[in-house]
């Protein structure tokens, strides 16, 4: 039977959860799609072959990857090219890579592969079909690839300082799916099983990445590696404003995602801790301070924080005993400590205590896929919205907006890319263009346009029309309150990062290492299972907050 999120007591409100600065604070999960995945392949069996494999010494070459879920087969195309080395950027303007992939519907023959060799490396200007699922390219981390390559060749020692350093041997720059540049759209994948959940063919593509980047390392440096550094090396991403106005476009499914780990969150605080959960959080809590002293990026404001992180988790474990966390309450007294503190420690907390849990909670990824749109209902009267407003949207009416701060910054498509970008409206030009995330302002401007109105909403948007949009969003907050972004996403200090971080939590990531408020680079699939521990049968879902092996 599917797991159900209704009538969840204890759920923290919407209007704590949805706000930025904690939004930018969360930490992947055991219902992040990349855990789902892999629970998903070791629950069916599945099995990687390599049907195709043409890399010469070099490294250059095509190769095809197929993996069985849910009954059906899906192939990794992957063709890696020289590069020079002036050309290798992870900015969105690059037009080459090291690697691109496709992620192929079945196993492709002699004639897909020779289509896939000529358009997957074009990625945006490639042509392609309904059984093109996924779309991907990549870059070396050069330093890395040489000298792990150079070790293996040599039979001298791997560099793993390095290893543990870098975590990856490729970063991806884009996963497109879901229809972009003429792939299949998600309703060709949306009911199989295994590729129901939202993201979990991007995420299949990325672990099949990682795969490869295995194979051409040992390939290139004629010798194998240990699966347990094999295991450390997961795929890198650099990912910037391209994925940020997605949560604020689909705000049905950001509510399904959020309201999951609310509920997942609220399961837990019920039950009750037995001795095997204990020794489980106290082994958990070790390995989140030793994932936290690996966690080191350059950035120095986001390096003070991962320092500040460090010593209050030391404080919030310090003295945890398996008989304590076996008391009444012990739950409760943990987020509450944890509430003393900032908002890293919090949810931090949060994903460490839903970590042991997986039988209570496990099934609520089931519920984050979501299909809808808001409907606009036209019946319901003007004092309904009145109310509706008055409960939810503080965040916005409360708003100084004849402060030029408040709108200091403005959302557009670029034409060159047709990427989401962020402008300086006093000094820019473009607000002119300005794409409707300035969700704060609208409702504060339907809020005060409502005022004196009575009778059905559709007379009202009858005579002003330009209110549709808001009086949409705001009527879904009625049973979705999870859906807005309760901050103003327009003010001249918002920073973009924060909408990253959440939805990339959500996908698995790690190791967050902001490059400015508008960028950032992850690890994907760090610590996950490889292809090899599948087909062994010693697969196991325990990588939350992957650490490195001795």
């Amino acid at each position: 039977m599917k797991d159900s999120v209704i009538e969840q007591p204890n759920l923290r409100p919407a209007d704590e959860v949805m706000r930025l600065r904690r939004m930018g604070s969360m930490f992947p999960s055991r219902l992040s799609f990349l855990r789902t995945l892999t629970r998903r392949l070791i629950a069916d069996g599945s099995r990687v072959s390599r049907p195709h494999w043409q890399i010469d010494g070099d490294g250059f070459g095509i190769a095809v990857y197929t993996v069985t879920l849910g009954g059906h087969s899906y192939s990794l195309f992957a063709i890696t090219q020289p590069l020079d080395p002036e050309m290798r950027t992870d900015r969105v303007i690059a037009e080459a890579w090291d690697a691109a992939f496709v992620l192929y519907d079945g196993v492709p023959d002699a004639a897909e592969i020779v289509r896939l060799s000529s358009q997957a490396p074009l990625q945006e200007a490639g042509r392609f079909t309904q059984k093109d699922l996924c779309l991907s390219r990549a870059n070396k981390s050069v330093r890395l690839f040489e000298q792990i390559v150079g070790a293996l060749r040599a039979g001298s020692a791997l560099p793993m300082g390095m290893i543990h350093q870098i975590g990856y041997l490729m970063r991806t720059t884009a996963v497109y799916g879901n229809g972009k540049f003429g792939i299949a759209d998600r309703r060709v994948v949306a009911q199989r099983p295994g590729l129901e959940g939202p993201f979990i063919a991007e995420m299949l593509t990325v672990w099949l990445i990682r795969t490869f980047t295995h194979d051409l390392i040992e390939h290139m440096g004629g010798a194998s590696l240990p699966a347990r550094v094999k295991r450390q090396l997961g795929i890198g991403n650099s990912t910037g404003l391209g994925m940020a106005p997605f949560l604020v476009s689909h705000p049905l499914l950001l509510h399904s995602w959020m309201i999951c780990r609310e509920t997942a969150l609220a399961r837990v605080r019920a039950a009750q801790i037995d001795e095997g959960v204990a020794q489980r959080l106290m082994a958990l809590a070790r390995r989140a301070a030793q994932h936290l002293l690996e966690w080191n990026i350059p950035d120095p404001m986001h390096q003070a924080r991962i320092v500040t992180l460090r010593q209050e988790w030391a404080r919030l474990t310090q003295g945890l005993t398996e008989a304590g966390l076996c008391q009444e309450g012990a739950v409760e007294a943990l987020l509450a400590r944890s509430r003393a503190g900032s908002f890293d420690l919090q949810e931090l907390a949060v994903s460490w205590l839903i970590e042991p849990f997986g039988d209570l909670v496990d099934g609520l990824t089931e519920c984050m896929a979501n299909p809808f749109d808001p409907v606009l209902q036209p019946q319901m009267s003007c004092d309904e919205l009145r109310a509706l407003l008055q409960e939810h949207c503080a965040f916005a009416t409360e708003i100084d907006f004849t402060d030029p701060q408040a709108s200091g910054q403005f959302w557009y498509v670029s034409e060159a890319k047709l990427e989401p970008r962020i402008g300086q409206r006093q000094s820019e030009p473009g607000a002119d263009r300005e794409s409707p995330l300035d969700i704060a302002r609208r409702i504060q401007e339907l809020a005060k346009d409502l005022t004196g109105h009575s009778g059905p909403i559709w007379q009202f948007l009858a005579q002003l029309p330009e209110h549709r949009y808001a009086v949409q969003r705001v009527q879904a907050l009625a049973q979705n309150p999870y859906s807005e972004i309760r901050d103003n996403l327009v003010d001249a200090d918002m920073a973009p990062i924060d909408m990253l971080r959440c939805k990339l939590s959500f996908f698995g990531a790690s190791k967050f290492d902001p490059k400015s408020q508008l960028w950032t680079r992850i690890t994907l699939a760090q610590g996950a299972p490889l292809a090899q521990d599948l087909a062994d049968g010693t697969a196991r879902d325990d990588w939350w907050l992957p650490v490195s092996a001795p």
